[in-house]
């Protein structure tokens, strides 16, 4: 008809965005090899103990201070029959701390005659010195390890040296923004014994993923999932196609405002929880629980943290 206007054209329909190269010259640095598994670490093997601890830590200035640390609880003692056999002991722990942007010192002295040190210093922007050691009065149980680190741009790379003639390296490199993959090879001269391993990780905001396996036979796999800025699960499983031992573990991280919940249960019937809670700026409540239902053994511990 005619004066009929027809209708503007529709606009098309916005085509999906194509999805950014990625740029392979510019890839972040992976984690060091020997943290690969962390978040899961963190989640699932808490610092249990049994007994009462105290802790306390002053301040001597801004980069030294001192710590004393109180023990006492029972020490599970070899025993060839299936009853778990404790003996009631008390430990007290006398330690010293150097910290610095590039250099930190930290040694431990306790009763029973061990003593132990860490040294950790930043040579240069990119390599890092790492030593630590153990003296004690046990014949053949002192020991001494240092290590070289270098990061580089998208990769890592680490030396080892230890006594007993042990010998270690390591590399991990980032291939994509989200995967790094990486090997390990050591050589312990005192038992004639070498093995080479390998591993990968993959995270993302919400989740990470890693697996290893090595020459010694050990294949090992974790998963954490990031449900919320406040809680994670997590999840291993550890397999040694030698002996054809198998653990699997399930384990929460639940972070409140006021205290830290960790816990886990695994296919040995172990299961575990440890509370962290603050009761005032520089003073915290542990409470710590582990029941193993097939030994029959039941750990539970509680102590104090003073001290910044």
């Amino acid at each position: 008809m005619a004066g009929l206007v027809p209708p503007p054209p529709t606009a098309a329909p916005d085509t999906p965005k194509q999805n950014e190269r990625v740029d392979y010259l510019n890839l972040p640095c992976p984690i060091p090899y020997d943290e690969i598994s962390r978040e899961a670490y963190m989640s699932l093997k808490p610092e249990l103990f049994e007994g009462m601890r105290i802790d306390f830590t002053k301040g001597l200035n801004q980069k030294f201070s001192l710590s004393h640390s109180v023990t006492m609880g029972p020490t599970e003692v070899p025993s060839q029959s299936t009853e778990t056999i404790k003996i009631p002991t008390a430990q007290y722990e006398f330690g010293a701390n150097f910290l610095d942007p590039k250099l930190m010192l930290v040694g431990r002295v306790l009763t029973d005659g061990r003593l132990n040190a860490r040294v950790k210093c930043d040579l240069t922007e990119n390599l890092s010195l790492k030593a630590n050691s153990q003296l004690t009065n046990e014949p053949h149980m002192s020991h001494g390890m240092a290590s070289f680190d270098y990061k580089g741009k998208d990769f890592r790379s680490q030396f080892q040296l230890g006594n007993g003639a042990l010998f270690g390296a390591n590399y991990i490199q980032s291939v994509t923004p989200n995967l790094s993959v990486g090997g390990e090879v050591f050589w312990a001269g005192q038992h004639r014994k070498s093995g080479i391993g390998y591993a990968a990780r993959y995270n993302t905001d919400k989740m990470v993923a890693t697996g290893q396996v090595a020459s010694t036979g050990v294949v090992a796999m974790s998963y954490v999932q990031k449900v919320s800025d406040k809680v994670s699960l997590a999840s291993d499983f550890m397999y040694n196609y030698l002996s054809r031992d198998v653990t699997a573990s399930f384990g929460y991280d639940y972070i409140l405002r006021q205290c830290r919940l960790r816990g886990k249960i695994d296919s040995n019937g172990v299961a575990a929880a440890f509370l962290e809670e603050r009761l005032n700026m520089g003073l915290n409540f542990i409470l710590s629980a582990e029941i193993d239902h097939r030994k029959k053994d039941y750990k539970f511990g509680f102590g104090l943290t003073v001290g910044e």
